[in-house]
């Protein structure tokens, strides 16, 4: 049908079905108001045909197909024309829906920079029908306002494979202005699907979305994330989709090429000289392919959890029948020297009220000459003394007892001295070449109990303090990820990422369960020994009173309590694992190796340990600087300069604090004393260190941070909370290891249990480490660069590595809690004036 009308009787005739034509071709009719004539064709077009038209005309192109309520059919316009000034402009108009687009497309990038594409293809949506067939029509409006005539190639085509099968690869080719998408519907059965999209090319970066059966399809790099969830890419992209999200029971994949690649971590070729200057693109064409498979279905959801809480409750069970048969074996002991004929009962009963038993080797019967109910406390008369038997003063333990029994509540931190002149004493006793532990542990007992158990109180409200606005942000953040459908928000291994709920990660929090369970578990193991030695001081038992490593449990319930915490925070990093809540997985790694660290010195040094408002203190020191590092330590010369300097020199100040024992001052002389220990020990006589062994340790140790700090100066790694926890583990299983050749060398022994957690843990660690090193994404890099490290799942097609990190790790961290509970627990009945201190 061919018409030729005068514009001005064109426009107030227009029909419901030429709305959108009218608004196209009235700008040219108020132009043409001058006399022009123009004409309008409508024509009946085919699919599969190529129509090579000017524009000087306008046009209508009338198709029709036949669609069908069980099949899916999808059709695409393809568009391809010269470059001009004034583009063309294509309206397609269907049952339920209008696409526009115009030839040459532009697209926006970064800083106002814009892409001119002159070959576009759109798909069209099948718009939805109840009959179980029928013909619908659609029409191609063309119109341009160029004052000359403009070729241009249109052809619509069907769409093959338009339907996405389950388990079926599909490839396929995008480009910013030809994007793609497909269909797909769940089958019977299947509640949960996840869509991954694979290229062997890492650029040009691409958009993966998931959307619901609507039309129009949001297919373009401008509104691409209007609606449904969607992930930038490089190489992979994978989304877990489930039924319940979608009424209609399918969804379409859109796959958009994006028109620059700064989103995936591409770079920025140049800034515009000119803003509206056309910029080519040149060839961003992208081979993809489509998989979609079903998901995991809820019995391993089931498994899953019954696995998690199998692992750990076994330990409980373990440990139950560890102390089941300690008890045994005890009961039987105790038996045995009851009926033993070497002893009379009296003395049996004597020995075993003193926590004693006939024929040890720490029986006091070689002490008895020198009266086995009177303890030692060393003092000396000579600062360079290198005899190793000091004099010692005699205490009744009458005195000791009536003191142990006083209330606490009368007892302050300051009141401390159990010796009218320890403030003069400690000087001297402390700068001793050889020290034993009666040397520090001469303060009274209630009140180092009570000082570290401020350690477990302040603990326990910083983690009330902390762990609140951090379950509260968390959980902002997965509503905010689940309203936008932005999935670059999170970093998520997405190939083993099970949903549950409002959780898109569910297994990574279940497997944080493990450092909850054991750190409880932990507290009652501590608690129940705890319990026995205070019953064992209430029956004034001298191997209770006056041997043994001092037992002071505030830190230990400290560190369980820390355990469990980071059980929680890492659960909660792991709801929305990304760049800016990164600290809240580590700070209380931080607290846990701090804690560990001062447990190892408290039980050679109870006297002299840090305060727990000294050491919370430093460890907040320690985040403060953690947050800096990830907010401006990426390449940034300054802070890795002036963080390597407060490094070594706080490595400086706390070996000077070790060596000395706190007996040296931090003032305006110290310039005048060090500059005097030089000269009298370096040069006037060179003499060697007095504490060898403390020399030896302090000297590696400033060696490895020292080496550390110089490691962070030259290569300045972009995880510094990761470098920052690296020092800190370097420094715990530095004085960890120190301290256990010490225990060898000192002619102590460690006994059968302590060794079996020894070992145990340290093949645990390695294997746990293995397993962190796996790297399954990082907040390092932008999030399509993070997911070209995402795996499938390894255990119960329900865990990944990561999870296994958190396995091993809590178990790990629970073993290594064990060691420094019974390390030393072989010295229980050994005198305090023969345990040395190193």
């Amino acid at each position: 049908m061919r018409t030729r009308r005068k514009p001005g009787p064109v426009w107030p005739g227009c029909g419901a079905g030429l709305v959108v034509l009218c608004l196209c071709v009235a700008p040219y009719g108020a132009s043409a108001v001058v006399g022009e004539t123009k004409t309008v064709y409508q024509r009946d077009a085919e699919f599969d045909v190529t129509y090579t038209v000017t524009s000087d005309i306008q046009t209508i192109y009338a198709f029709n197909h036949t669609v069908s309520r069980n099949k899916t059919e999808g059709v695409r316009v393809s568009v391809q024309s010269e470059q001009v000034d004034s583009p063309i402009l294509f309206v397609v108009r269907q049952k339920q829906a209008v696409v526009s687009f115009q030839v040459p497309l532009v697209l926006r990038g970064l800083y106002q920079r814009k892409y001119s594409y002159t070959h576009v293809g759109r798909t069209l949506c099948q718009p939805p029908t109840r009959a179980a067939s029928e013909i619908q029509f659609f029409f191609v409006d063309v119109s341009t306002l160029s004052s000359r005539g403009v070729n241009y190639q249109l052809r619509v085509s069907r769409v093959e494979s338009f339907t996405l099968q389950t388990d079926t690869k599909f490839s396929f080719v995008a480009t910013p202005s030809q994007p793609q998408y497909f269909k797909y519907a769940f089958p019977d059965g299947v509640d949960s699907v996840i869509v991954k999209v694979n290229s062997q090319m890492t650029f040009p970066c691409s958009v993966m979305s998931i959307q619901d059966i609507l039309c129009p399809v949001y297919d373009l790099d401008n509104n691409v994330a209007f609606i449904g969830m969607y992930q930038t890419m490089t190489k992979t992209a994978a989304i877990t989709v489930q039924r319940k999200d979608f009424p209609s029971n399918s969804f379409y994949v859109v796959i958009v090429v994006k028109t620059e690649d700064e989103a995936c971590g591409g770079p920025l070729r140049f800034y515009p000289l000119r803003p509206d200057e056309l910029i080519d693109a040149g060839n961003r064409s992208k081979t993809l392919d489509v998989v979609v498979s079903p998901a995991i279905k809820s019995e391993v959801y089931v498994m899953g959890m019954l696995f998690c809480l199998g692992i750990f409750l076994s330990f409980y069970i373990i440990t139950f029948l560890v102390a089941c048969v300690e008890n045994k074996r005890m009961h039987k002991r105790r038996e045995g020297l009851l009926s033993t004929p070497a002893a009379s009962p009296a003395e049996t009963a004597s020995l075993l009220g003193k926590g004693l038993t006939p024929g040890s080797p720490y029986e006091y019967g070689s002490i008895a000459d020198n009266s086995s109910l009177l303890s030692s406390e060393p003092i000396t008369d000579s600062v360079g003394s290198t005899d190793v038997n000091y004099g010692y003063m005699e205490r009744s333990l009458d005195s000791v007892g009536r003191c142990r029994q006083e209330s606490l509540s009368s007892v302050e931190e300051d009141d401390y001295d159990i010796l009218a002149d320890i403030d003069s004493d400690k000087n001297i006793v402390r700068t001793k070449k050889f020290l034993c532990v009666s040397d520090l542990a001469r303060k009274d007992k209630r009140v180092l109990n009570k000082k570290y158990q401020i350690y477990f109180w302040n603990i326990a409200t910083i983690a009330v303090f902390y762990a609140l606005p951090v379950i509260q942000l968390v959980i902002t953040y997965q509503t905010v990820v689940n309203v936008t459908g932005n999935q670059d928000i999170c970093y998520y291994n997405f190939l083993c990422a099970h949903p549950l709920g409002a959780l898109s990660a569910f297994n990574n929090i279940l497997s944080n369960l493990g450092y909850i369970m054991l750190g409880l578990l932990f507290l009652l193991i501590v608690l129940h020994r705890d319990i026995m030695h205070n019953r064992a001081l209430l029956r004034h038992e001298v191997a209770a009173l006056e041997c043994g490593i001092p037992k002071h449990f505030g830190l230990f319930y400290a560190m369980g309590t820390a355990l469990m915490m980071e059980g929680l925070l890492s659960a909660c990093y792991h709801v929305c694992p990304n760049y800016t809540n990164f600290q809240f997985d580590t700070s209380f790694m931080y607290m846990i190796a701090g804690l560990c660290m001062l447990k190892l010195y408290q039980k050679r040094h109870p006297d002299i340990n840090a305060s727990a408002y000294t050491a919370y203190a430093c460890l907040a020191a320690v985040i403060f600087f953690s947050v800096l590092g990830v907010v401006f330590g990426k390449g940034n010369m300054v802070f890795w300069i002036v963080f390597s300097v407060i490094h070594i020199i706080a490595t400086l100040l706390l070996s000077t604090q070790l060596y000395y024992m706190g007996r040296w001052r931090l003032d305006s002389g110290i310039l005048r004393r060090m500059l005097y220990v030089v000269y009298t020990d370096c040069i006037r006589q060179c003499s060697g260190p007095m504490y060898i062994d403390r020399m030896v340790l302090l000297v590696m140790g400033n060696i490895v941070n020292w080496s550390l700090a110089a490691y962070g100066l030259i290569e300045r790694p972009n995880d510094f909370a990761s470098y920052l926890l690296a020092i800190a583990i370097c420094n715990l299983l530095l004085y960890f290891a120190f301290y256990i050749i010490m225990k060898l060398r000192s002619g102590e022994r460690i006994h059968c249990l302590a060794l079996v957690c020894i070992l145990f843990t340290a093949v645990v660690w390695g294997f746990a480490l293995f397993f962190f090193f796996q790297g399954l994404s990082t907040w390092q890099k932008t999030p399509a660069e993070s997911r070209e490290h995402n795996r499938d799942c390894i255990l119960l097609s329900f865990f990944d590595d990561h999870d296994i990190w958190h396995f091993l790790s809590s178990i790990a961290m629970f073993g290594s809690f064990l060691v420094l509970l019974t390390l030393d627990d072989d010295l229980d009945a050994v005198q305090r004036d023969k345990i040395y201190v190193f």
